[in-house]
């Protein structure tokens, strides 16, 4: 990994958006940022038929596509080392192959041909689940985009609780992400009622904390409701095991937990609506090539109200 930020263009709109939120995150970051162009976009996404195309013109629009992309970035910030090159190659591919070197990689989340009307292009899919570092796919409204909510928000699994296997990885990307910006880190962890066991008075609880790294994701907050629940327990002790690693390895922020009963998937698409950036996890198939994306993660990149990150953990 070299520390540089890739981020795709075709020349839609989606990857003007995205090429913004990536020219942002560098300077968050103090990262590089190489801006990528494949020459075979067009036709990958179903814009037209690969033969009978004319390689110069194809070479040609490549090249202004960059070069307006470049001038876009440094007219937004002067502050970022900025290079580009055009590959002669599918998008995926490129990409895939750019990100075996990168911190990260950015898309936007639809294409420019007649498949842009999908919730997410083939483009963006196909790499998040197969680049070994992190895939973020630039989606949402424009106060998301701009980080107007002041929050990011991480999704914490049952693995998660030594920090380094199951979302452990991902709860560490947050924390950094949190820091740049300045935000509130809220972590969600999602947790289902065994049947027959009677409802409590209410199906999640929230705590807050704001302290030095080494007790700010683990002290309890006053006044909280008992969870009687084993399985809300459970959620509460993943919760704050998973941030406690997290804060110790990368730095303080402001945290607040949420155990919150029932669906994954829908806990986080509605914590989605008032985030800058949404972090999951995604586990690496053991043989095989590519990340196991569960339906969590195809319902976040498909419908979250903001940017959403995938994190490749073991």
């Amino acid at each position: 990994m070299d520390g540089t930020l890739i981020v795709g263009v075709d020349g839609s709109q989606a990857a003007l958006r995205a090429l913004d939120w990536a020219a942002d995150e560098a300077v968050r970051g103090g990262f590089p940022l190489r801006i990528v162009h494949a020459s075979g976009w067009e036709w990958y996404e179903g814009h037209e038929p690969s033969f009978g195309i004319n390689r110069d013109a194809v070479r040609a629009q490549a090249d202004r596509v960059l070069e307006e992309a470049a001038d876009r970035v440094r007219a937004r910030t002067g502050s970022v080392v900025v290079a580009s090159e055009v590959l002669d190659e599918d998008p995926v591919a490129a990409l895939i192959g750019e990100s075996r070197r990168a911190a990260g990689v950015i898309v936007g989340s639809r294409g420019r041909g007649r498949l842009a009307g999908l919730l997410l292009g083939s483009v963006s899919l196909s790499v998040a689940a197969h680049a070994p570092c992190p895939v973020t796919v630039v989606r949402g409204g424009e106060q998301n985009l701009r980080g107007g909510f002041g929050r990011v928000v991480v999704g914490v699994d049952e693995a998660a609780g030594d920090g380094a296997a199951g979302s452990g990885a991902a709860v560490g990307f947050a924390v950094r992400a949190a820091r740049w910006r300045g935000a509130e880190l809220l972590a969600v962890h999602a947790w289902r009622r065994r049947a027959g066991t009677p409802t409590s008075t209410s199906g999640s609880t929230s705590t807050s904390t704001s302290a030095p790294a080494d007790t700010s994701a683990s002290a309890p907050a006053s006044g909280s409701e008992p969870a009687a629940d084993p399985r809300r327990l459970r959620a509460e002790h993943e919760l704050d095991n998973a941030l406690h690693a997290a804060v110790r390895a990368h730095g303080a922020v402001d945290v607040r937990r949420e155990a919150v009963e029932g669906q994954a998937r829908a806990a986080l698409l509605d914590a989605s609506a008032t985030a800058d950036l949404l972090v999951v996890g995604a586990r690496r198939r053991a043989g095989h090539t590519g990340l196991q994306l569960g339906p969590v993660n195809h319902a976040v990149l498909h419908h979250a109200a903001c940017p959403v990150t995938v994190v490749p953990h073991a």
